[in-house]
């Protein structure tokens, strides 16, 4: 079996479809067994295929165990064998790391259009185009969440060049309390490439004192709507999975976890995952 996805995704107006959950139900049942989710992840481990012997080496079943288990997550289609003389090769199915995300999502509704954006906003937060003459603030805004995301640590500085080319014009936007510019967000283009113009990269950063304050929610609201209005037709974003009130704030705000992408940024001189998000404007 080399797809693991029915043909055509699930209605998002409708419900699951009956043929569909019986099909998801059977994988979740598959994996339902701890051996086979151990198996799964061995076989996973190395994309040129492992024998049943070295797989009941490496976990220490018994060989009749592994090759009942490796039976039945074939039957699943999430991996396949091979014969090579005696030995039975088994290798994962790579339609595994589409199939098994996105049956969670359907499952769980997320591949339904997400709402846009929460409505309950600060009374005190307002939200404007940026200027000029907030760089200085924007500068020392976004120096700090790249210290504080990096533990700590200080980060390279950035400078007002740098993120002038960077961000596209239109899409800059600061958050002020009491007359004070207390967060920033942007986008930047993926690509320079014709094909990709309607996707952008989403930053939101807030002041550290500012911060659980709503400031983030009301730049992240503009953003997207603005981004909506401008034809933008996705936005993503990548947070540290350690981040989650950035998670939660962007699921809220239409987002969608897509990934983890390993090992993708460096932190204070270590490598992290990083989860990413995007949000895809209403059809």
């Amino acid at each position: 079996m080399t797809s693991l996805l029915p043909a055509s995704g699930p209605d998002e107006d409708s419900a699951l479809e009956v043929a569909e959950a019986n099909l998801y139900a059977g994988w979740f049942a598959c994996l339902a067994e701890p051996t086979r989710v151990r198996l799964l992840h061995q076989v996973a481990a190395d994309p040129a295929g492992v024998t049943v012997g070295e797989l009941a080496e490496a976990l220490t079943i018994g060989q009749p165990t592994v090759s009942h288990h490796v039976r039945k997550l074939a039957d699943a289609g999430f991996v396949n064998l091979h014969k090579d003389g005696t030995s039975t090769i088994v290798s994962v199915n790579s339609a595994c790391c589409a199939a098994l995300p996105q049956a969670a999502d359907a499952v769980m509704g997320l591949l339904a259009q997400r709402p846009c954006c929460p409505e309950d906003l600060p009374d005190d937060v307002a939200v404007r185009p940026m200027s000029d003459e907030d760089w200085p603030a924007v500068l020392r805004i976004c120096g700090d969440e790249l210290t504080a995301r990096a533990g700590g640590a200080e980060a390279p500085p950035l400078t007002r060049m740098e993120l002038d080319d960077e961000w596209l014009p239109g899409h800059r936007w600061v958050a002020e309390v009491d007359g004070a510019v207390v967060g920033c967000a942007a986008l930047s283009p993926v690509s320079r490439r014709r094909h990709s113009h309607g996707v952008a990269e989403a930053e939101v950063c807030v002041a550290e004192d500012m911060r659980q304050r709503g400031v983030g929610k009301a730049l992240l609201r503009t953003q997207v709507i603005a981004a909506d209005d401008d034809g933008l037709w996705t936005l993503q974003t990548s947070i540290l999975p350690s981040d989650r009130a950035a998670i939660a704030l962007h699921h809220s705000s239409g987002f969608r976890t897509v990934g983890v992408r390993e090992r993708i940024v460096q932190v204070g001189g270590q490598w992290k995952d990083a989860v990413l998000l995007e949000r895809r404007a209403a059809r």
